[in-house]
């Protein structure tokens, strides 16, 4: 069965602000789903909005933030993996353990979980380090057979930073047709890379030892397979052209390029469905690089 291939799977999206993760993640979400996987999304983007509607779905009543007590910038219990590296408490959690508000599913193979959105803490309410730490971490299980997870990160390069690396089999990076997308990629590939060789995280502002300890064993026990790169939004072939060259030039070889799709603006704009459409094909090259 292909579902063996990446059942218990953990798949992290990373690019830019706007280059398309969250339309990647709903997309393969749908991709794996009709392939027969059970397929957990969690949204750990702190401030976008939309990925639920994108994916056919209502979005949770309640975040796995509120769940776990909120941020400890707020008087609750989650802290920033930066600050404190440990291992967020009670993180394997099932279906069945979960709060029905917790929840936005097609059907028991088809889950989003909302690591939790900062906009509503109001002011002095922190970092989104806390988020950060939920999506490193949380792992839904299953009874019945091991999810593959899907976790769209925060845009840009920051929860890469905070660890959220570490606790992935594989990384995909988005690029859509901008010189940040191509510096963010570069990054991505080189902390990948690092990571993989055995690097450490920077720790010279944690006192205490064994938080440092915690913080370089989450880096030793990596489990990074790969990191493979996505083109995104390409309108022309010289543009596509254009990125293949620049990207060579970084080490990078893109494994699909999905084109601009009217249509997909046209759903984020109304909150429907992402329909797969003409990004069929390029879809299937990601998800059989992943198989």
């Amino acid at each position: 069965m292909t579902e063996e291939k990446l059942a218990g799977a953990r798949i992290g999206i990373f690019g830019k602000g706007g280059a398309g993760k969250s339309t990647l993640t709903a997309m393969l979400a749908q991709a794996f789903h009709d392939r027969g996987y059970r397929v957990c999304v969690i949204d750990g983007d702190s401030t976008n909005i939309g990925l639920p509607h994108a994916l056919g779905l209502e979005p949770p009543r309640k975040s796995l933030l509120e769940y776990y007590g909120g941020t400890v910038f707020s008087g609750g219990q989650v802290t920033c993996p930066v600050d404190d590296p440990t291992t967020l408490l009670n993180a394997k959690l099932s279906l069945k353990e979960l709060p029905a508000e917790c929840i936005a599913c097609q059907d028991s193979r088809l889950v989003l979980l909302t690591a939790g959105k900062m906009g509503r803490l109001g002011p002095g309410a922190g970092c989104d380090g806390p988020v950060a730490k939920i999506a490193r971490d949380f792992n839904l299980i299953n009874d019945n057979g091991k999810f593959l997870t899907l976790i769209d990160f925060k845009a840009g390069f920051e929860d890469s930073a905070r660890g959220g690396l570490t606790c992935l089999d594989y990384v995909l990076v988005v690029v859509d047709p901008t010189t940040a997308s191509l510096e963010i990629a570069s990054d991505m590939l080189h902390m990948v890379q690092q990571i993989k060789k055995g690097a450490l995280p920077a720790t010279a502002h944690l006192e205490n030892p064994d938080l440092v300890n915690i913080a370089n064993t989450y880096y030793k026990n990596s489990t990074i397979k790969d990191v493979f790169f996505i083109l995104n939004k390409i309108p022309d072939q010289e543009t596509h052209s254009l990125l293949l060259e620049r990207l060579s030039q970084k080490g990078i070889q893109p494994i699909a390029a999905i084109p601009v799709d009217s249509a997909i603006r046209a759903a984020w704009l109304n909150g429907s469905l992402i329909q797969v459409g003409q990004a069929e094909g390029e879809l299937m090259k990601i998800v059989r690089a992943l198989e």
